[in-house]
């Protein structure tokens, strides 16, 4: 056991280095090989810093130095509860689609639109996913402000032709764009992402 001024000055030197004893990294390695064959892929980063705050938190409730919690360290355990965690992560994900807030409606056609020119973009850009993605910002930024216009007491004059008809601007992106709804399926956005020979990959 250890307490005391002595222990909190081991434990802040070992933490320091902590990252670079081979305990640590061991421990890294094991638990992310075991997530790897529950088919779970997360970044290095985060299952160390997992590790860091589990065995700091083990060593504190125990009160013993930090190097001394190695015992009570089970990768398969901490695999297990990450895997729990991203699966819920990803259902809550996978609920939370167009048509549920702050997402807008399926039916929305300037979201359609925005989502349906990324791979073109990259197209155009030569892949600057950067380009691209700040591209989609700024159309998604200034989409959200014209929707909230009519509230907006600075935007008199700056409206166009549509001025406050907010449906009369759906309806004309709507028919510059018929096909809507098939944007909002990940696999079409997909396909077409593949069709123009770019793709996104984890490494």
């Amino acid at each position: 056991m250890c307490s005391g001024a002595r222990c909190g000055l081991r434990n802040h030197l070992y933490l320091s280095q902590l990252r670079n004893t081979k305990a640590f990294k061991e421990a890294a390695t094991e638990t992310l090989a075991a997530l790897a064959r529950r088919g779970v892929t997360v970044r290095p980063g985060m299952v160390e810093d997992i590790i860091e705050e589990r065995m700091t938190g083990v060593a504190q409730q125990l009160g013993v130095q930090v190097r001394s919690a190695w015992r009570y360290f089970n990768a398969d355990a901490l695999a297990a509860a990450i895997a729990k965690q991203d699966q819920e992560v990803r259902e809550s994900a996978d609920s939370d689609e167009a048509g549920r807030a702050p997402m807008p409606p399926v039916a929305n056609p300037e979201l359609a639109l925005i989502l349906a020119g990324v791979p073109d973009a990259l197209v155009e850009s030569g892949g600057d996913l950067y380009s691209v993605i700040v591209n989609v910002a700024v159309n998604a930024w200034m989409a959200g402000h014209i929707h909230g216009e009519d509230g907006c007491a600075g935007c008199e004059g700056a409206r166009g032709e549509a001025g406050h008809d907010w449906d009369a601007r759906m309806a004309a992106i709507t028919s510059l764009k018929p096909d809507i709804t098939k944007w909002f399926d990940r696999t079409v956005w997909t396909a077409a992402l593949h069709d123009r020979g770019f793709s996104v990959e984890r490494r």
